[in-house]
């Protein structure tokens, strides 16, 4: 008997090839597999069938900016820093280098063992194309900002540069589209809460990105959201799964859930939707989930046998599956043109270099009094602040470990033998530093861990990682700050760069955090650290030129800094060659190009309650409100001249000129308003072109005219259509108006 399935198991690869397309020679597999076998197929830990030749899978993997939690990579700047680049076809080539790298870590995986550890696979949960409403979502870093549009543009490059080609023979790998959908934040009531928002809102901020991704790009997979939406559990939600995505959309690739999402349909104080694990499982397959992270599956022969599920309906779920195994060459092996990616590509001299490129791009001027910046060579300079040497910032979330990160104090020593250097203060000063002693003598065990992790919804293997950040971060406070003893230091010093702002240690996907200003990885105050505003104040007051350059993975109030500071830079969280791309900021070697991704509001007074999903309000483009720094907004070392834009030939056309002394990128920027519709957005962008303009030289623009261009909510459909009538037209650097030429266009 031996002998006969080890036999099978040799044959059923070639058998399966008989067949002629994936699904087929799916449908060939599932014919021999067992109920209990199905079940173990359809979670993130894929279990192997050796009497089958099947190999075991994990489909969890990682790459938000890098390939992420194996070994190192490249880490490239997070993705609201990347969005500030405008730059889709830069974007494109970063994610190319990370599949690329993505593959070399897989093909050296497989040869040292079949069955695949997590981290260790080519599906990749990213991109993150949930719109970044409120800048105190502590995930909204790990976005590409707040715009629909922009979202879709940059989420389309980034599943390109993923998966590779549509037409290879063998894919490259997988994107997957999350969270899906209507998420973003508060983080702490994630796996209970239930939002609602109006169809318009849904069809005309929330869903947009979604189906580019589905519809322009092919994307592999789609993640479901925590939450509830309208009553429903997100992974539950017919509207959502069937109607839209599936049915609308016409989406054929895989549905996987956030982990752990599925038993959140059944657990005490989270949706309680359901009674028990049985019914979770069985409406997690009927809604169509097809690959559920985590372990509720396992229950799938029980909820068959209990009557609650039929075993047609797990068929079909798993043809999906094993349909899209088969197309990435995974399931048995097959060679395709990525098996030569080794794993000396990684993290590269050439990626390394495509990371500072993005830094550089990312990088937003936000003031420059005076043209204080460029640097000149020969000024004296200090570098203080909490984030002048902080690799583990300057990396994000969801990041690789890299072998090399060139903090900013690594490049301006580089440039300046002798700096002056010192910390000054730490992020929030000494008031945080008591707070969580508790993590100090937190029992490490891997039942205190669980019973931890329980309270937050989080794994013990989440919380022990969160508590070992949290230790190693104690050494980022200072006990107390002597602004005498700091301004003794700065004797002779011409310019003082202050490396501030927060810390993915503070902000981000569900922490155990409580302190000033941050609250379960959210924000509850979006304005800089008291004791940094201290700092400031105090080297402004002593007459010292301040360049502050912030590290944020979201938007900041800085209508105090307008005052203290002389030059605002912001950096986000820039990757592993960050310093160096700032140092090139700094010093003119690298000409600042960012635009805003998101808005910089004053403070959490110009917002709406943070639970609140409905747009009205949120973001610039419902936002009636003067923001510190709005939506598209950044500055270059030189001027650009717009003249006035025309519609053309199917194009906005428009004359750009640099009427600086130093060639320059600019981001013209195209934002339409539908004439009449006082409940829609004030404006919304629809389309964006980075261009090179040489010094004292013009460029025409052009930017496509489609029936995108001037889509629109219409109430009678309850959808999105094409557009008719009167449309006002606004083109410029900026969403500001006064930063925009307005015209008028009629589409017929």
């Amino acid at each position: 008997m031996r002998r006969i399935i080890t036999l099978l198991a040799m044959l059923l690869p070639a058998v399966a090839a008989l067949a002629q397309t994936p699904e087929e020679q799916a449908d060939a597999i599932i014919a021999q597999l067992t109920l209990e076998e199905k079940a173990s197929l359809m979670m993130n830990t894929s279990a192997p069938v050796p009497r089958l030749g099947i190999k075991g899978y994990n489909w969890w993997n990682e790459a938000l900016h890098g390939v992420a939690r194996n070994g190192s990579a490249t880490v490239f700047p997070q993705p609201v820093g990347m969005a500030a680049s405008f730059d889709d076809e830069l974007l494109y080539e970063v994610f190319t280098a990370v599949s690329d790298e993505g593959r070399a870590k897989y093909n050296a995986a497989r040869k040292e063992n079949e069955n695949l550890a997590i981290y260790h696979g080519i599906t990749y949960w990213t991109p993150n194309i949930n719109i970044f409403r409120d800048p105190r979502w502590g995930r909204g870093m790990e976005t590409y900002g707040e715009d629909p549009y922009l979202t879709g543009v940059m989420g389309l490059a980034v599943v390109r540069g993923l998966q590779g080609p549509d037409d290879a023979a063998v894919r490259k790998a997988h994107a997957c589209a999350k969270h899906y959908a209507v998420h973003s934040g508060p983080e702490s009531g994630r796996h209970r809460d239930d939002v609602d928002v109006s169809e318009r809102d849904l069809r005309e901020t929330y869903l947009p990105a979604f189906r580019d991704l589905v519809v322009k790009g092919n994307v592999e997979e789609v993640m479901t959201a925590y939450q509830r939406f309208r009553g429903i559990p997100c992974g539950a939600n017919e509207y959502l799964m069937d109607t839209v995505l599936r049915g609308e959309w016409g989406f054929k690739g895989l549905i996987t859930s956030d982990c752990w999402a599925v038993p959140d349909f059944f657990m005490k104080g989270h949706h309680e939707y359901v009674n028990d694990v049985f019914e979770a499982a069985a409406l997690g397959v009927h809604s169509g989930i097809d690959t559920e992270c985590g372990a509720t599956y396992f229950t799938i022969p029980d909820a068959v046998a209990k009557g609650l599920l039929d075993e047609k309906d797990v068929d079909r779920n798993l043809r999906r599956l094993l349909a899209a195994r088969i197309r990435l060459g995974e399931l048995y092996g097959t060679p395709s043109e990525w098996d030569s990616l080794s794993e000396d590509i990684v993290e590269s001299e050439e990626h390394k270099a495509l990371s500072l490129r993005m830094a550089e791009e990312s990088i937003v001027l936000l003031q420059n009094k005076d043209g204080i910046l460029p640097l000149s060579k020969d000024v004296k300079i200090a570098l203080i602040g909490p984030n002048s040497d902080d690799r583990e910032m300057m990396w994000g979330n969801y990041n690789p470990v890299p072998k090399e990160t060139v903090t900013l104090r690594d490049a301006l020593e580089q440039r300046n033998p002798g700096l002056v250097s010192f910390r000054a203060c730490g992020l929030l000063g000494a008031e945080f530093a008591p707070a969580n002693t508790v993590f100090d003598d937190m029992d490490m065990s891997e039942e205190n861990l669980a019973k931890v992790g329980a309270q937050y919804g989080l794994s013990a293997r989440d919380i022990r990682r969160q508590v070992e950040r949290f230790r190693a971060m104690r050494n980022n406070f200072l006990p107390a700050l002597d602004m005498d003893e700091t301004l003794a230091k700065l004797e002779g010093i011409d310019v003082v760069v202050f490396a501030g702002g927060i810390s993915p240690k503070l902000e981000g996907e569900e922490m155990p955090v409580n302190a000033p200003g941050f609250s379960g990885g959210d924000k509850t105050d979006i304005n800089l650290p008291a004791v940094q505003k201290e700092v400031l104040k105090a080297l402004h007051d002593a007459g010292k030129k301040v360049i502050l350059v912030n590290f944020s993975g979201s938007a900041i109030g800085f209508a105090e800094e307008q005052q203290t500071c002389d030059a605002i830079l912001q950096a986000w969280y820039p990757g592993q060659m960050g310093g160096t791309a700032i140092a090139n900021i700094l010093y003119g070697d690298a000409v600042p190009s960012g635009k805003l991704p998101v808005t910089f509001y004053e403070s959490t007074d110009q917002l709406p309650d943070f639970g609140n999903y409905d747009m009205k309000g949120h973001t610039y483009r419902y936002f009636t409100g003067k923001p510190v720094y709005e939506f598209g907004y950044g500055l270059s070392y030189t001027t650009f001249k717009y003249r006035k834009p025309r519609i053309r030939g199917g194009n906005i056309v428009v004359r750009v000129r640099n009427t600086g002394k130093v060639a320059a990128d600019e981001i013209v920027q195209v934002y339409v308003h539908k004439d009449g519709d006082s409940d829609g957005p004030v404006k919304t962008l629809r389309g964006f072109r980075r261009v090179s303009i040489p010094a004292h030289r013009s460029v025409k623009v052009k930017i496509p005219v489609t029936d995108a261009t001037f889509e629109w909510w219409d109430g009678e459909s309850g959808r999105m259509q094409p557009g008719k009538g009167g449309f006002d037209v606004f083109v410029g650097s900026s969403s500001a108006d006064a930063n925009l030429t307005k015209i008028h266009y009629t589409v017929k």
